[in-house]
């Protein structure tokens, strides 16, 4: 398999965002984006999901940050895994977090869909509006080009929902992300191509 690296910027009149990626690595993380609550999302996805990433992101509003980030870092994604030939493809948790249960599928078969049920009862969970919490998975998805079913099954505290629903998303992408020895030389689909 080849290295699974990427380097990725984004630069607009209302943001700037450099990220790097490695898929393969061992969820080190050095985030900055200005939003305590979206810095720990993000460390949070790629400490479980054991990707190495750095987010370096400044920008106007938080809203315009959640989402360039998220389009950013699932371009990354996408652009890492390549032609997605030899892995998985499919990947799923559930995942506690005190109160909360939350579970994830994923498919990175390249057709984007979002299914999210995160059942926040909070217009704003630290210093991030639940807006922009939600519209950060709907864009992961539209770059990654990824099918996610992301749904948080019962819970009180919403910190601990999205926590638990980021825990699950990145334990679900290592599996769907990771090599399977039997077809490394294959494209996981019955079409020959993803």
């Amino acid at each position: 398999m080849e290295l699974r690296k990427v380097a990725g910027r984004r630069e607009t009149a209302e943001v700037n965002i450099s990220v790097q990626l490695n898929l393969d690595g061992r969820g080190i993380v050095n985030i900055d984006t200005g939003n305590r609550f979206l810095n720990h999302m993000l460390t949070t996805l790629a400490k479980h999901a054991l990707v190495d990433l750095e987010v370096k992101a400044s920008g106007d509003l938080k809203h315009h940050l959640s989402e360039d980030i998220a389009l950013t870092v699932g371009d990354a994604i996408n652009k890492a895994l390549g032609d997605k030939r030899g892995i998985r493809r499919f990947g799923s948790a559930l995942v506690p977090m005190d109160d909360s249960l939350a579970r994830a599928a994923i498919d990175l078969g390249g057709r984007p869909y979002l299914s999210l049920d995160l059942k926040i009862q909070s217009s704003e969970i630290e210093d991030l509006k639940t807006e922009d919490i939600d519209h950060f998975f709907s864009s992961l998805v539209q770059s990654s080009e990824s099918n996610i079913h992301l749904t948080v099954l019962y819970g009180t505290n919403d910190h601990h929902k999205v926590e638990a629903a980021t825990k699950a998303l990145a334990l679900a992408l290592k599996e769907a992300c990771s090599p399977e020895p039997r077809i490394l030389d294959m494209i996981p689909s019955t079409k020959g191509e993803l």
